[in-house]
C-alpha cells in the first residue's frame, strides 16, 4: 500500500527531527491552552509560564548544541621515522628534542639524562644544526612540524 512513500521512521534524520520538534511544539501549545482553560494561568502569574517556556527552550538549545556540534578526536601520535632518518638524528637527539618541548634547562637536562651539561649543549647544538634553527622554540616548532615529537 505504501510503496512510494516513506514511513516515518525512514525519513532523512533531518526531516523526522522536524517533526518531532513540531509535534512538540504542538502538544505544548495545545497543554498551554488547557491550561487557560482550567483558569491555572490566572491563579499563577505569568512570569511562572515564561520562565518554563524559557527553560525548555534552554534545555533544548543545550541539547541541539551537543548534538550538532562535532566533538575532537584525538589523534594518536605517528612519530615520523622517515624525518628521522632523513635529518640523521640520533636516538638520543630525539629523547633531547623531546625535553626540549618540555622547557627543562640545560642543567635539568644533565640531570634527567644522568650527562654532563656541556654534553646537553653539544647535543642541541647538532640538534639546531640538523633542524637549521636557531632557538629551542624554533626547534621545537620544526620538530612538531616534521612530526618528530608530539
Amino acid at each position: 500500500m505504501l510503496a512510494g512513500r516513506a514511513r516515518f521512521w525512514q525519513l532523512p534524520g533531518m526531516w523526522r527531527t522536524i517533526l518531532i520538534y513540531a509535534l512538540a511544539l504542538a502538544v505544548a501549545a495545545v497543554g498551554l491552552e488547557w491550561l487557560r482553560y482550567r483558569h491555572a494561568a490566572r491563579v499563577l502569574p505569568t512570569e511562572i509560564y515564561v520562565g518554563l517556556i524559557a527553560l525548555g527552550f534552554i534545555a533544548l538549545g543545550l541539547w541541539l548544541g551537543r548534538r550538532l556540534t562535532p566533538s575532537p578526536r584525538p589523534r594518536a601520535f605517528v612519530r615520523n621515522e622517515a624525518a628521522i632518518r632523513s635529518l640523521g638524528l640520533s636516538p638520543r637527539e630525539c629523547e633531547i628534542l623531546e625535553m626540549l618541548a618540555s622547557g627543562a634547562s640545560n642543567k635539568e637536562l644533565a640531570r634527567a639524562l644522568g650527562i654532563s651539561p656541556n654534553t646537553v649543549k653539544t647535543h642541541v647544538a647538532r640538534v639546531y644544526e640538523k633542524l637549521d634553527v636557531d632557538r629551542r622554540i624554533q626547534a621545537v616548532e620544526e620538530a612538531r612540524r616534521l612530526a618528530l615529537i608530539p
